[in-house]
């Protein structure tokens, strides 16, 4: 007897030559609908589900395999004498692969696109796994096929790991229509891809990595990851190109840099401490960009995580040998491969590639909080030049304008309370996580000695009072960028204006914490 397949997906992507396959391997092809016509339109001979259920499909297509002939062939222990009776008695013939992928609730939430049957089929299969391979992601057709053609079926240790996919889907799966139904009230979070880290925030901590899941993104593969999950982790780190294993720290750092470094379209660098900022740099030369925002601020860009938008060059390697940077990671989107030779001689910095571009930039924001969770969406706010209010009577310079906007961007990355310094699109003086909005001001000032003259300042928050300011005056600011909105607003405008400084105001806040 041919071994039989159950074929019936929503994405038809890859089914025609993953069906061809099967029947070569001496498969018989059960399909329906849709399915059923793109394999027969592909000149594949299918057998329709209602000649094995002897019933028709009904209510609108409801209800087509959920039905003995169809579960029990799936169900039923191969190993168990009994089950072999009882199958044999009630004409059961087994089904040893099933490939199905749900209907796009996800995308089309729709009480029509709630898929009923095709869980059924899958965590069917996926239970009785020790005998049925089950399918659920197009991505594992070529695997598949390959172990099926090779060794005439797949191993155990591939059923099971295609088993636990199924579940982990199908979880995700029904937890996307909870939140549909509840309008939101409950929802869940699917993480997958556990792995250990070094260790913890401290070194006696244990710490690990998830990635969250996502059934509408298409995968992506990782060094640390070569299983599609069927649906997939977010995108995250890319490829680790070299370097030790990574621990807590250095993936919040990571994390902190490139989100960063993602704010900019002109070639920027960012070196980042401790989830902070220490150094950001814009030029039209990236090389000039990454040595500026080293120069920024040598003494806390020690230990340091760096990226860059660029590609990563042979002369920015040998500036980290040359000037003996103690760095920990560099995330880039490209590496010149006369880099990665330089950087052998670091054999522990961590070298990680990642794509530029908005699959992380769009990600929703989870943290933990007293036995719960918080949600957000990432600020995405991108403001402008046109988004811009000057509240002062003495107006800013278009070099000042270049600057505000750039410092803007970079306090957007620091944490809260946070003023950034900037002049000629470089830091020059960062206070962060302060409890006061002066205090982070006279951090700014003693970094920036004086380089303050003439720059401007980004402040994450607008001024309760206007002591910051004053301060901000002493050390020769000329410009400041801020969002406006305090109840003293005027008391601050009038001192702005006393203190012949120019002030915009951008109508939001950038709070990080």
């Amino acid at each position: 007897m041919p071994k039989r397949a159950l074929l019936s997906v929503s994405d038809k992507t890859g089914i025609v030559d993953f069906a061809r396959r099967l029947v070569a391997a001496g498969y018989q092809i059960i399909s329906t609908g849709g399915t059923a016509k793109a394999l027969i339109d592909a000149k594949i001979v299918v057998t329709p589900v209602e000649d094995v259920t002897k019933f028709p499909e009904c209510f609108s297509g409801r209800v087509k395999t959920m039905h003995p002939m169809i579960m029990g062939g799936l169900l039923f222990r191969r190993d168990d004498a009994e089950h072999q009776k009882e199958a044999k008695k009630l004409g059961i013939e087994p089904i040893d692969l099933v490939c199905v992928n749900l209907y796009p609730f996800e995308s089309e939430q729709t009480i029509e696109q709630i898929d009923i049957g095709g869980p059924a089929l899958l965590r069917s299969a996926a239970k009785n796994h020790a005998s049925v391979t089950v399918v659920c992601d197009p991505a594992d057709y070529d695997r598949v096929i390959g172990e099926i053609e090779a060794n005439g079926d797949t191993t155990p240790d591939t059923r099971k790991e295609l088993a636990a996919k199924v579940f982990l889907r199908t979880a995700a799966y029904d937890a996307a229509i909870t939140e549909y139904l509840s309008g939101g009230a409950n929802t869940g979070i699917m993480l997958t891809g556990g792995r250990q880290l070094r260790y913890g925030e401290n070194p006696h901590q244990w710490g690990k990595y998830y990635a969250t899941y996502s059934p509408q993104i298409s995968p992506v593969e990782t060094r640390e990851s070569r299983v599609s999950t069927g649906g997939t982790t977010a995108p995250t780190w890319g490829e680790v190109l070299q370097g030790k294993e990574l621990s807590y720290l250095n993936i919040l750092d990571a994390d902190a840099t490139w989100d960063a470094v993602q704010e900019f379209t002109e070639p920027t660098a960012v070196f980042v401490k401790h989830a902070n900022p220490s150094g950001i740099a814009s030029h039209p030369e990236i090389n000039e960009a990454f040595q500026r925002a080293y120069d920024a601020d040598r003494l806390s860009a020690f230990g340091v995580v760096i990226a860059v938008n660029r590609p990563f060059t042979k002369t920015m390697a040998q500036k980290i040998i040359d000037q003996k940077m103690f760095v920990e990671v560099i995330v880039a989107p490209e590496y010149e491969a006369a880099a990665l030779d330089v950087l052998k001689q670091k054999p522990n910095i961590r070298v990680i590639r990642q794509q530029n571009g908005d699959a992380l930039r769009d990600r929703t924001m989870y943290r933990s909080v007293l036995g719960g969770m918080l949600v957000q969406n990432r600020d995405n706010k991108i403001v402008t030049e046109s988004d811009l209010t000057c509240v002062t009577e003495k107006q800013p310079t278009p070099e000042q304008i270049a600057d505000l906007l750039f410092a803007w961007k970079s306090v957007k990355h620091a944490k809260s309370n946070a003023i950034v310094l900037a002049k000629d699109l470089v830091t020059i003086g960062i206070g962060s996580g302060q409890t006061s909005r002066v205090d982070a001001t006279w951090i700014a000032l003693k970094r920036a000695g004086d380089k303050a003259n003439g720059a401007v300042l980004a402040s994450d928050a607008f001024f309760p009072f206007p002591d910051a300011l004053i301060e901000a005056a002493k050390g020769g600011i000329a410009a400041v960028i801020q969002p406006g909105g305090s109840v003293k607003d005027a008391e601050v405008i009038a001192k702005a204006n006393e203190l012949e400084i120019a002030m915009v105001v951008t109508g939001v806040r950038a709070f990080r914490h």
